[in-house]
């Protein structure tokens, strides 16, 4: 297996890393506006193009530093997030739950997607051979990236995705309560990677739904962490 440079790494991980943040953000805004809260739509969010996304600190900086410092074993990122103007849902509560869910929900669909560009590396060796295994690690980052966020989203801690599914399933007024948790979410979370008590939460499902994935693109769980590891 060959040797990449840190330019190279990077490089790999660019595309899958923007895709899986910013289709995340897109997603809620998209969703927001099926339960009839236009707010992305008019504010220009329901796009693609990076540039109306890309948060400087949560798109580019962490998910780099966290390359280097991890070496790949804890990727994060987030793109601004997409507003929602919660009074145009008909059941703000309910409607706020789904559109959270819609985050991690994209992240799975992504991550399906990416196997698709694992299996098509030995299909390319025939033909452009030098394409090859780039367009596997690209797939390998992609399912990684993305089953990663998936379950981090998840978190039941605001203002995570998973908080807002769990405010809007509580009763009204355990999830008054529980809200006021949300200025202290993000510090909860960090305090929590920090001392590593969520370190088991997040490794048995991301090896579980990896497992899967993997065989699904055609690798075995072996396989598929040997060509992770290209990339750490």
């Amino acid at each position: 297996m060959p040797e990449f440079s840190i330019v190279q790494k990077i490089a790999i991980w660019v595309l899958p890393v923007l895709c899986a943040i910013i289709l995340h953000e897109v997603a809620h805004g998209w969703v927001a506006e099926k339960l009839g809260d236009p707010t992305a739509r008019m504010l220009g969010r329901l796009t693609l193009n990076p540039i109306k996304h890309i948060d400087p600190v949560g798109t580019i900086l962490m998910p780099a530093v966290l390359l280097l410092l991890t070496r790949g074993s804890f990727m994060f990122g987030y793109a601004k997030p997409v507003p929602i103007g919660v009074r145009n849902f008909k059941n703000m509560r309910r409607d706020m739950a789904i559109v959270g869910a819609a985050g991690p929900a994209a992240n799975l669909c992504m991550a399906f997607t990416w196997c698709l560009a694992v299996r098509a590396g030995p299909l390319l060796q025939g033909v452009t051979p030098n394409l090859a295994l780039p367009v596997m690690l690209i797939g390998v980052a992609g399912i990684y990236i993305n089953v990663m966020l998936m379950i981090l989203n998840l978190i039941p801690i605001p203002p995570l995705d998973g908080g807002r599914v769990l405010s809007g399933l509580l009763p009204k007024r355990w999830a008054l309560t529980y809200d006021r948790l949300e200025p202290w979410g993000f510090l909860i979370v960090g305090l929590l990677l920090i001392t590593r008590v969520l370190a088991p939460i997040i490794v048995f499902p991301l090896s579980i739904i990896i497992y899967y994935l993997a065989h699904l693109a055609g690798l075995s769980f072996d396989g598929f962490q040997m060509l992770l590891s290209v990339l750490t």
